[in-house]
């Protein structure tokens, strides 16, 4: 019972050393029953079947994620544990000298943690409760579901993993803690903070010369997944990632070197106020903590790259979506049987029909559709990707290796085509009866159908010679999807094939209905046909709802996931940063006491440290914020061929975030540092 009382009062009075390590509990426990929650709050949406199925996956993923997470946060507890042991060494060998235990001291610690645990726990809890609301709002809104039955939401199921999870992480914390002070010696705690780094100063030639090597390593890095990004390979990229972070550590390294002699220069400013100091305290922090510097920076280069196109990439997958599934329904068939696959009878005679008559075969006849446009796709051996790109081949096969450049051009005739761009508001062609043009919209790859067309490259069909009419490939697709896929179709005059050539046929439709009702009770009996693929074994469908769901779907699962690492991410990095900076108030409090001894007021020490902790703080966030500016147009690259037109959004939501984390870790460093060093002087 004494233990206990002396564990309470030792935390009202170190109440100001709990501050960041309650801050970094409450907001991890916060962040995860919020995304735990998920499966709760999902479970309501009105979604149809195969919705809810890719809901159910989206929560898995979350919930695998949440694995790992714990172990990150686990990390940073045992993290910030230590510097609180670190930070009491005097006062336990203090215990120990009035006859007190190892164990005794092990149980004060003990009754600690469990005190600020438990109070953590129930902040965290009752904060992540009420957030969770908000983000039952914005799941809704992502899977564009009514929002009128919206109920408050409370996951028991969440909310018991999230006990069970930090339960597990703060008894491994305790064992830590445990094992940490067994080992220690009493003359080491009675002289803890008195012992200093010696810091080599490092020769600066070698620095400057290590800076120039790091520059040049991240400006070829720069260059490759920016203006080379056309060029990239896998190969090419990997080394780009290998060179940022070791020209990150060789930045850190050389700057711990130059840094001080270069503002040394400009004596106005050195010697200005307490900066002489400042700077002093700045050159020695990074250069004794360069390894973890370089850590954190990575880790708030990834927390901006991950933040800005995780909330990006949802609505790169949905704004399409209209366009690219302008009607209800899509079937293909085959006019041919597949290779190195066996048919039954009943297959191989289905193979005569179209996809109109197939789909009445299974009782769907052209009384449940509307706007039905039925076109045909054909096939020239002789005219593969290779031929139809010309002399850009070459270019292609450098950039995009893994395209196959042998499979035969995709062939529509005119009329054919005229007939689904009218129905999918596309432009239509008109043709010479020796012309052809190209539709397409995946630009990656349409960029090099534009070269070969100002090239003039002529192409064969069956046997005869046609010039291009257009010198760029015109906008158009034929299959429904959620982005741009078409790498190029071949438009010809309808004379030039034949049924020989006839590859695949088209069905597109509406559905013949006259409200959502129906229409959602017709969407499941055409989902399930695929349950009859014995009798009709060479079609396959699309519609509009399974495309939307999907794409929303996988959307969703891409923007949480990266909202849900790359908030753990930053927590972790400002986390640590503070946990440091505490770590260093404390070990300095001798040479602000002296500052004070030789007649410096209060007002210029404090303005002093906010200098130092601003300095501590923005270094790594500047180079981090350098990188992001090479890894977010890399992004965005991805983005725009996925259909996003800006990441500006998405950026400002993440400076956001770092305002409020970021910032919100620096301000309880500041307060809780002056604290530290002015703990004597009230004294």
């Amino acid at each position: 019972m004494m233990l206990f009382k002396l564990a309470l009062k030792n935390i009202k009075k170190s109440i100001k050393d709990y501050t960041i390590y309650f801050f970094t509990l409450i907001l991890g426990i916060s962040i995860f029953y919020i995304f735990n929650a998920m499966e709760s709050q999902t479970v309501l949406l009105n979604v149809s079947s195969s919705g809810k199925e890719i809901i159910k996956l989206m929560n898995s993923f979350l919930s695998g994620v949440s694995v790992f997470v714990s172990f990150v946060l686990g990390f940073l507890i045992i993290y910030a544990s230590n510097f609180l042991i670190k930070r009491r060494k005097k006062e336990f060998g203090i215990y120990m000298t009035l006859g007190m235990s190892k164990g005794e001291i092990s149980k004060i610690l003990v009754f600690e943690m469990l005190f600020v645990g438990i109070l953590s726990l129930i902040v965290g809890g009752i904060l992540g409760i009420f957030l969770s609301q908000l983000m039952s709002v914005w799941v809704a809104k992502m899977f564009e579901t009514d929002m009128s039955s919206f109920t408050f939401i409370f996951s028991s199921k969440a909310l018991i993993k999230t006990i069970l999870y930090f339960g597990i992480m703060y008894v491994i914390v305790l064992l830590f803690n445990t094992m940490s002070v067994s080992r220690c010696k009493l003359i080491n705690l009675l002289q803890a903070g008195r012992k200093n780094e010696q810091v080599k100063i490092k020769n600066k030639f070698v620095s400057f010369l290590v800076f120039l090597i790091s520059t040049i390593m991240l400006g070829y890095a720069y260059y490759q997944v920016t203006f080379n990004v056309d060029q990239l390979s896998n190969q090419l990229l990997l080394i780009a990632i290998g060179l940022g972070c070791v020209g990150t550590y060789l930045l850190f390294w050389s700057l711990s070197g130059i840094l001080l002699s270069l503002i040394r220069r400009n004596k106005k400013v050195y010697y200005k106020d307490l900066n002489s100091f400042v700077l002093q305290q700045m050159n020695s922090k990074i250069n004794t903590t360069v390894f973890s510097m370089t850590i954190i920076s990575i880790l708030l280069f990834l927390t901006i790259c991950i933040l800005s196109s995780g909330l990006s990439i949802k609505d790169s997958m949905t704004k399409n979506l209209k366009t690219l599934s302008p009607m209800d329904f899509q079937a293909i068939k085959l006019y041919h049987p597949k290779e190195g696959i066996e048919y039954s009878e009943t297959q191989l005679a289905d193979l005569k029909y179209s996809t109109r008559e197939s789909m009445g075969h299974l009782g769907f006849d052209d009384s449940f559709f509307k706007d039905i446009v039925e076109v045909d796709t054909y096939i020239d051996p002789a005219l593969t990707m290779e031929v139809a790109f010309g002399s850009t081949v070459e270019a292609l096969k450098k950039d995009y290796p893994y395209v196959r450049l042998n499979t035969a051009e995709i062939i529509m005739t005119v009329s054919d085509y005229n007939r689904i761009a009218k129905a999918f508001h596309m432009e239509t062609l008109s043709l010479g009866s020796d012309e052809y043009a190209i539709a397409g919209n995946y630009d990656l790859i349409l960029k090099y159908r534009n070269l070969a067309l100002k090239e003039g490259v002529k192409i064969t069909v069956s046997g005869k010679v046609y010039s291009p009419k257009y010198d760029s490939v015109k906008y158009g697709f034929l299959d429904m999807n959620a982005n741009p896929s078409n790498m190029g179709i071949i438009i010809v005059p309808d004379e030039a094939v034949n049924d020989s050539m006839l590859d695949k046929n088209y069905m597109t439709a509406n559905y013949n209905v006259s409200n959502d009702d129906e229409k959602e009770q017709f969407e499941e009996r055409i989902q399930n046909i695929d349950n009859k693929s014995d009798e009709m074994f060479n079609i396959d469908g699309v519609t509009k709802i399974i495309i939307y769901e999907a794409s929303i779907g996988l959307g969703a699962m891409a923007t949480f996931v990266g909202i849900y690492l790359g908030l753990i991410f930053l927590i972790t990095s400002a986390a640590i940063l503070a946990l440091k900076e505490l770590s260093e108030s404390s070990d300095n409090k001798e040479r602000y006491q002296m500052l004070r001894k030789i007649g410096v007021d209060e007002h210029m020490i404090n303005q002093a440290l906010w200098r130092q902790i601003s300095l501590f703080f923005m270094f790594p966030l500047v180079i981090a914020i350098i990188h992001s500016i090479a890894g977010i147009s890399f992004a965005n690259q991805i983005l725009i061929s996925l259909g996003t037109d800006s990441m500006l959004p998405s950026i400002f939501m993440t400076t956001t975030f770092f305002l409020i984390i970021y910032g919100g870790y620096f301000v309880i460093t500041y307060w809780s540092s002056k604290n530290v060093i002015q703990e004597d002087e009230r004294r």
